[in-house]
């Protein structure tokens, strides 16, 4: 039997694999980009939405935390039919209701509508980002998961670095325009975008390799042939109990909590400690804004490559989270020192996004094609309670201290406990 060399396989593996990247990787980074950016443009719209509504930052951390209780309750079922009916009818369904409702949030006029509506878009967000992993682990081996990651989750921190700048722009030049406030400009212009996302979803994603008309035969082959080595993962096919019982899935799920209230301390307060920190314009706050997820997306590409290259999460994520700490603590030490706080708040965001997008290779690793829908879902619902519990307690603390130096100084606990954690994961390396 005739077998190709092994350098002829590789390259093409190698071409296989920048085709299935250049087709789905520059949507599927630009829909989450405009997913972090409505999850977080509420922190732009708290300088002018706050006094406008008389909303106490109580009130506003309970408002950006509420999201995430509507994301929690519908995430796993929908990751659960996103397996059944495949990712192009669930990510249109969900990009075309999220930017409705993002677009909405500017007829907010009180606290009720305020709640309700960050409630919704949790809901018809629910399922997106971990959809979007279950459904890059149909098209990409373990081993190369860290470096896809890397790329998908660079939209996070593309959506701060841009969406600063523009929510600051829109809250501040807009303001007045036909009779609304800039932060109402803001929803508008950021949330309809979504909608078209939507429809392009419906009409081009592929659910599955084998349905993909741009990939010939042989390409069809090399792909299952790849996708069929899984060595390290939990054997047997195992139901959605099993997962989310597994120890070292509940310690990945843990271990993403803890850092994810980590990224929303920064994600929803960071307009709010540049504030403190000495910055009045709001323009100039957008810009500024913007630092530190730059240096998130140089980090989280550094870290990733050599988590692939050296075959290593555990120490990579942990190692990133601890850093991520004491530089939240440096932050939180001198707050109103500019020259302190806004190198320790860009470290800080820089190691935590590196940590977060190393830790997400590791379920594509770990868990067997019938329990990664339900494990990946579970862990990404453990995570975003971090989401809710981060602006609850820093609102909470700020308001009845005046300050949010004391709920800063939790998140940096919850991060050092998260690298613990990671590191006490007795976890396989990947294939």
């Amino acid at each position: 039997m005739f077998v190709l060399p092994a350098a002829t396989t590789a390259n093409a593996s190698e071409r296989l694999y920048t085709k299935i990247t250049w087709r789905l990787l520059p949507f599927l980074t630009t829909c989450y980009m405009f997913a972090f950016l409505d999850r977080i443009n509420i922190g732009f719209a708290k300088l002018q939405m706050q006094s406008d509504l008389g909303f106490s930052d109580a009130v506003y951390g309970t408002g950006a935390g509420i999201f995430f209780i509507g994301y929690v309750i519908f995430e796993i079922p929908s990751n659960l039919l996103l397996a059944r009916i495949g990712a192009r009818k669930t990510v249109a369904r969900i990009l075309i209701l999220w930017g409705i409702v993002s677009a909405g949030m500017m007829f907010t006029h009180d606290t009720t509508t305020f709640y309700a509506l960050r409630f919704l878009l949790g809901v018809f967000e629910a399922g997106f980002a971990p959809g979007m992993i279950l459904y890059l682990t149909y098209w990409y081996a373990p081993a190369r998961m860290a470096r896809v990651m890397a790329v998908v989750m660079a939209a996070g921190p593309i959506g701060g670095a841009l969406g600063g700048p523009m929510s600051g722009w829109a809250v501040a030049a807009l303001d007045g325009v036909h009779g609304l406030r800039g932060w109402q400009w803001m929803f508008l212009i950021e949330g309809l975008p979504c909608v078209v996302l939507g429809v392009i979803a419906y009409l081009t994603l592929t659910d599955r390799p084998e349905q993909a008309r741009w990939l010939d035969d042989g390409e069809k082959a090399l792909l299952a042939g790849d996708l069929a080595v899984h060595p390290g993962r939990v054997e047997g096919h195992s139901p959605l109990l099993k997962a989310v019982l597994d120890p070292r899935v509940l310690g990945i799920a843990a271990s993403n909590f803890c850092v994810i209230c980590g990224i929303y301390t920064v994600s929803f307060w960071l307009p709010t400690i540049l504030s403190a920190a000495g910055l009045t314009s709001t323009t100039t706050i957008g810009l500024v804004s913007a630092l530190p997820y730059v240096a998130a997306l140089a980090a989280m590409r550094l870290l990733c490559l050599s988590s692939d290259r050296r075959r290593e999460r555990r120490w990579h994520s942990a190692l990133c989270g601890l850093v991520g700490a004491a530089a939240l603590l440096l932050a939180t030490t001198y707050p109103q020192t500019l020259a302190v706080a806004l190198p320790g708040i860009t470290l800080a965001t820089a190691m935590m996004w590196a940590s977060y997008t190393v830790l997400w290779a590791i379920p594509a690793d770990y868990l067997d094609p019938a329990a990664a829908p339900g494990g990946i879902a579970f862990v990404n619902v453990v995570g975003v309670l971090g989401g809710f519990f981060s602006p609850v307690i820093i609102g909470s603390v700020k308001t009845a201290t005046g300050s949010i130096s004391a709920g800063l100084l939790v998140m940096v606990g919850l991060l050092v406990a998260g690298a613990v954690v990671m590191l006490a994961n007795r976890l396989p390396r990947p294939a």
